[in-house]
């Protein structure tokens, strides 16, 4: 079989999960399969016996609806390549507005620490510390979420500590220039409805309580105990929840609150500065 051949192949196989997104769902396992990714020039390209079982391998988890980025086991974040697993939340363009603010924040203002909670693959503290040198500490309630992101750090050259906490919790006194924060945001009822490749994504990463803001809550009790004067809070939020999440934290005095938009023009992103 041809690299042509199994672009066409892949690609009528995949319609039926993928929709519109087959023909680029078809190059990503293909590339998978070789090794390397799929070049203009690989058309009449022969692929192995060994190449074309892993690629039909890698088709048949993606129609029994496993998301691609686990069937391939990586994906691209800020310009960097994340190992990913079922034990973490898949990196998101929408959070890369969360990380080029924190980014712009650390040039500006000089931030020399980052606490990254919820870090899940740790996409947003390893993707801060390769690209500004800032002392980062990842830390996540799951154990196996923290092997993702420690892995990550260490394929990534990013020098990270990591640290198993609930939130805040196994933080004692310390603190930090910068906290950033992509939690599970999404209200339970809706986890239901999700579709079943989202729902191969840790619950825990997921469901954020009956309104969706459970964890805001909790971050908003204690996150100023662990900032120090002049440091932000970046949290990730749901497209429709910038409101809410903004009079969470607008409430008390001393503290400067802003919404930011993704791409699309949505609230995605909660910024607080303690003044």
């Amino acid at each position: 079989m041809t690299v042509q051949e199994a672009l066409e192949w892949a690609k009528k196989a995949l319609e039926s999960v993928s929709g519109e997104d087959a023909s680029a769902d078809a190059r990503e396992l293909v590339s998978f399969a070789l090794q390397r990714r799929v070049r203009g020039a690989d058309g009449f390209a022969l692929l192995t016996i060994e190449q074309e079982k892993t690629l039909d391998a890698a088709i048949r988890k993606r129609l029994e609806r496993e998301p691609l980025q686990y069937v391939i086991g990586e994906w691209d974040f800020m310009g960097l390549t994340f190992a990913v697993s079922p034990d973490v939340l898949i990196p998101r363009q929408d959070t890369e507005t969360l990380a080029e603010e924190a980014e712009r924040l650390i040039a500006e203002r000089g931030y020399k620490t980052l606490l990254d909670i919820c870090t899940g693959s740790g996409c947003i503290g390893v993707s801060l510390q390769r690209r500004t040198g800032i002392r980062a500490t990842l830390s996540d309630i799951s154990e196996k979420a923290l092997a993702v992101a420690r892995d990550n750090a260490e394929r990534l050259g990013a020098d990270c500590e990591t640290v198993k906490s609930d939130l805040f919790e196994a933080f004692g006194g310390r603190k930090f220039d910068l906290i950033t924060a992509n939690p599970p945001y999404i209200p339970s009822e809706i986890v239901k409805t999700l579709s079943d490749e989202v729902k191969k994504e840790p619950l825990l990463a997921l469901d954020g309580g009956e309104d969706g803001l459970d964890l805001y809550r909790r971050i908003g009790q204690s996150f100023a105990e662990h900032l120090n004067e002049g440091g932000a809070l970046l949290m990730e939020i749901g497209f429709d929840q910038g409101e809410s999440v903004h009079a969470l934290f607008a409430a008390a005095e001393g503290r400067t609150v802003r919404l930011l938009k993704d791409l699309a023009n949505n609230n995605r992103v909660v910024s607080v500065t303690l003044e």
